[in-house]
């Protein structure tokens, strides 16, 4: 699956880009909900015939939630690579957000870490149905993502004291584990060695599987998020009485070591980072930035970094890809130069 398009990477947002779609919304007749074609063309493209099934149940699914849960409709809906988002109003005349989507190892977990953080620096959880995937939740405004904070190191301290709060939290039982998923990465290495023409990009691959190796038997018990970068923090509506400025929106919870969360940021808003004329500089800064506020050991967080870049070459490997993605080498180079004077 294409990064713009995969759930769990590091980036997108409320609305993902890049997803390809035929003309036309899908719809049922009588429900009153229409499909955008982004989100049937992503479902289409990665989930086949089982994605082709949910999309086509997808407006009596909402129609049935809007039903159970007393919503009427609030405005137009947005979609990322999998979900559906729905503005609503409860009957008690509250805004919320009704989001759907299918259930799977990524997106069942995603109740579970908000019930546990409980508005905490995350969205509210209003109710859920964990056999169908569907949530209703606090309206934020998803016109203001922390990405519209001019200034980026304030938007990396924001995200980072917001990252630093959420982690804080044992994982509750049930969610997937790091250990589990970088011992999967170590075992499709090989595969993914073998479609790399570019030795330095094997090589790296190599050196990011031996710093995961390094790691694997203290992977750690946090609550991570797994996917927070600034799309995935937003603002709430300038309506509400803001209980807080900021919040995580979108989590795909594992339990494990908070260093596992830092390449998202790492690589928001890539382009004025090059821009800077100093990239090496500008990732070392936010790298700083991001351990100092979490407390977390250098040589740890750079390990699971690395292994956060593993984990996107392999993805993009499936996808037919045969490099790694520059950004990705790049953020790697830096963080195994060492850190350098300011």
């Amino acid at each position: 699956m294409s990064a713009e398009c995969r759930p769990g990477t590091d980036v997108g947002g409320p609305v993902a880009q890049g997803c390809p779609g035929p003309p036309g919304p899908h719809g049922s007749p009588g429900s009153g909900i229409e499909v955008p074609a982004a989100l049937a063309a992503s479902h289409d493209r990665y989930r086949g015939a089982e994605g082709r099934a949910w999309i086509a149940a997808l407006p009596d699914l909402a129609a049935d939630f809007m039903d159970r849960w007393q919503l009427r409709a609030d405005g137009p809906p947005s979609h990322g690579a999998v979900a559906l988002v729905l503005p609503v109003v409860r009957a008690d005349g509250a805004p919320a957000a009704l989001k759907l989507q299918p259930v799977d190892e990524e997106t069942r977990g995603e109740p579970v870490a908000l019930r546990a953080w409980d508005g905490d620096g995350a969205v509210r959880l209003m109710h859920d149905a964990t056999e169908s995937g569907a949530m209703l939740l606090e309206r934020l405004d998803a016109s203001r993502p922390l990405s519209t904070v001019h200034d980026d190191m304030a938007a990396v301290r924001i995200l980072s004291e917001l990252l630093a709060r959420l982690v804080a939290l044992p994982a509750p039982e049930g969610l997937r584990r790091l250990a589990d998923v970088a011992a999967a990465m170590l075992e499709q290495l090989p595969w993914a060695l073998a479609r790399l023409p570019d030795p330095s990009d094997r090589r790296l691959l190599d050196t990011c599987a031996g710093a995961v190796r390094d790691l694997l038997g203290e992977a750690g018990d946090r609550l991570l998020h797994w996917d927070l970068h600034y799309d995935n923090v937003l603002a709430p509506r300038p309506s509400s009485s803001a209980r807080e400025p900021w919040l995580a929106i979108d989590p795909k919870p594992l339990a494990g070591d908070p260093g596992f969360e830092l390449l998202p940021a790492l690589g928001d808003r890539w382009d004025e980072i090059v821009a800077s004329g100093d990239v090496a500089r500008a990732v070392r800064r936010r790298f700083d930035l991001m351990t100092e506020i979490l407390g977390l050991d250098r040589r740890r967080a750079t390990g699971w970094t690395l292994g956060r870049v593993l984990q996107n070459a392999l993805w993009d490997v499936e996808d037919g890809e045969t490099a790694v993605a520059p950004e990705q080498k790049t953020i790697a180079g830096v963080l195994l130069d060492g850190p350098r004077s300011p």
